[in-house]
C-alpha cells in the first residue's frame, strides 16, 4: 500500500509539473524571442514564490492556531472541581493510628514533652482609699516617705 502511495504521487506530480511547466522549445529563437522568454519566466516565478510565500504564512498560521487550541485543551483536561471537604473531629490518638498504622499500640500524651515555665509573681499593691492616701502624702511629710520609699 505504502508502495502504491508513493507510485500514485510521483505521477501526480509529473502530471502538475506537465500543466503548470510545458516543455522548453529554445532552438531557433531570436535573441529577442529568448529574452521575452526568459521575462515571461521570471515572472511566473514571482507568481509561484508569492503562492508559496502565502501558502507557508497560512501553514504557519495554523500551526500555531492548533499548539494554542491543544493548550486550551490540555488546561481544561488538568482543572478538576475539587470536592468539598467535610470537618472531621479526630482525636490525637486517632489521628496517629491513621497516619502510622498499627505502629502505635499505647496512646501518646504530647503534653508530658511541653517545656514547663515559672511565671514571677508580680507584686500587687494594696488597693486602699485614695482619699487617705492624698491626706497622708500632702506636705512635706508624704514627700519625704515617697523619698525614704524609692531609696
Amino acid at each position: 500500500m505504502l508502495e502504491k502511495t508513493k507510485e500514485e504521487r510521483i505521477q501526480q506530480k509529473e502530471v502538475t509539473l506537465t500543466e503548470k511547466v510545458p516543455p522548453l522549445q529554445l532552438s531557433g529563437l531570436s535573441v529577442q524571442d529568448l529574452q521575452t522568454l526568459c521575462k515571461e519566466l521570471h515572472r511566473k516565478i514571482d507568481v509561484a514564490d508569492e503562492e508559496r510565500y502565502d501558502i507557508e504564512a497560512k501553514v504557519a498560521k495554523n500551526i500555531k492556531e492548533i499548539e494554542d487550541l491543544n493548550r486550551k485543551v490540555f488546561d481544561l483536561k488538568g482543572k478538576m472541581k475539587r470536592p468539598a471537604l467535610k470537618r472531621v473531629k479526630i482525636s490525637a490518638d486517632a489521628m496517629l493510628g491513621a497516619l502510622l498504622g498499627s505502629r502505635v499500640k499505647e496512646s501518646v500524651d504530647f503534653k508530658v514533652n511541653l517545656k514547663t515555665v515559672k511565671k514571677e509573681e508580680e507584686k500587687k499593691e494594696e488597693v486602699t482609699d485614695w482619699r487617705k492616701n492624698v491626706e497622708a502624702m500632702s506636705g512635706m511629710e508624704g514627700r519625704k516617705k515617697l523619698f525614704d520609699a524609692n531609696q
